[in-house]
């Protein structure tokens, strides 16, 4: 096997090992946030979670990443690692500062950069014009049916109706996307279902979490805190432990995506299957990064957006856990970190507007949206850089 190739089976690794590092808060912070677990028996048991994860699931998410964002011409071995140092120097920055980066976006902001370097704009896999009309009929629709049920609901509880029109428009985008896709109705795939929930899925998150918080408040409003404790405080761990899994089942997949990519790329495969030692190696690997833990990203995920208590960790770890399975089965590499993060602002959101210290989600939604324009432009100028260096041809 050429050494170029070594190279970059080495550093795919890497990346999902400081993904794990970095996307440890993601299972953990809600059990560390009501003491359900210490932060080390958390990590260690998310990591043997996150190990499990790939093996729970198919292969869709890493063929998106390899198959479904540039041509094949422009994944070359040199492409590849080029988007992936981005993606390393980019997690690596953003978990020393405590910010919840999505490894994925950066990832396939990496690829994209390198690929349209490369191989020009033609590199890219874009959507075709009925998928796109598609979305937006069907987010048309579910924008209205959104809107009109929550003023209805306004109605009914004799309260103002304009307030309400704007996030009914939003939740019913959100729903309606992907319920049309579980039901087969609607297919998204590859750029756009990615771009598409960056913005859905902590959406999705957040009024999962909030209606199931509310339902689970309802059933047991005359039980007591230290009764809902000793309830929730095991299914809290059970459910962290579920989402632990989805995480390690679409974000683990990213090294198993660009593994099978380089392996293609140098002619070790002669299509896009992927070997079982690669899921292997790329599960243990992300494994590893989660048993060590980002602190700084785990402390603002479990402590600086609100304040939860055992059974609404267990709401938003369970919401979180759904949205991860349905998507990684779907091959949407989405982010763990957005939808998490939705699922913690909902379960914080019940106990009313102050409860949340929104300024923490809102910084994060900053970085959500910079991440893949970022990435590609950091792994577009790596690769002109070298380029030029190695005579490469442009």
């Amino acid at each position: 096997m050429d050494l170029l190739i070594v190279f970059g089976i080495a550093l795919a690794l890497l990346l999902n090992f400081v993904n794990g590092v970095n996307d440890a808060s993601h299972s953990i912070a809600t059990v560390v946030a009501t003491r359900a677990l210490s932060p080390w028996k958390a990590s260690l048991s998310s990591a043997l979670a996150n190990f499990i994860g790939p093996f729970l699931f198919t292969t869709a998410v890493a063929a998106t990443i390899g198959t479904a964002l540039v041509v094949q011409d422009a994944l070359t071995p040199v492409s590849l690692i080029i988007a992936m140092l981005t993606s390393i120097l980019l997690v690596v920055i953003a978990t020393h500062i405590g910010l919840p980066v999505s490894s994925s976006h950066v990832l396939i902001g990496g690829i994209l950069g390198s690929g349209v370097a490369a191989f020009g704009l033609d590199a890219m896999i874009l959507p075709p014009a009925a998928m796109v009309e598609q979305l937006a009929f069907s987010s048309l629709i579910g924008g209205i049916i959104g809107a009109c049920s929550l003023a209805i609901l306004a109605l009914g509880l004799k309260e103002p109706v304009k307030p309400a029109v704007v996030p009914g428009v939003i939740f019913g985008i959100a729903v309606t996307i992907p319920i049309l896709m579980v039901t087969g109705v609607f297919v998204l795939t590859g750029i756009l279902a990615i771009v598409v929930f960056i913005f859905i899925s902590p959406i999705i998150g957040f009024f999962t979490a909030f209606l199931f918080d509310l339902l689970v408040s309802h059933l047991f409003r005359y039980s007591r805190q230290n009764r809902m404790k000793r309830i929730f405080q095991p299914l809290q761990v059970a459910a962290s432990l579920f989402q632990a899994a989805g995480h390690g089942a679409n974000d683990g997949q990213h090294a198993v995506g660009v593994i099978t990519a380089l392996l293609l790329a140098g002619g070790v495969i002669s299509s896009f299957i992927v070997p079982p030692w690669v899921v292997l190696t790329s599960a243990a690997a992300i494994a590893l990064g989660t048993s060590f833990g980002g602190w700084k990203v785990i402390n603002k995920l479990a402590k600086e957006i609100t304040k939860i208590r055992p059974y609404q960790g267990f709401c938003a770890a369970t919401s979180g856990s759904m949205i991860l399975a349905m998507v990684t089965t779907y091959g949407i590499p989405v982010s763990s970190t957005q939808v998490m993060s939705g699922s913690i602002v909902g379960v914080g959101a019940t106990r009313g507007v102050k409860a949340v210290r929104w300024e923490v989600p809102r910084r994060m939604m900053e970085a959500w949206v910079i991440t893949i324009p970022l990435a590609f432009a950091v792994s577009w100028c790596s690769y002109m850089f070298v380029a030029v260096a190695l005579h490469l041809p442009l």
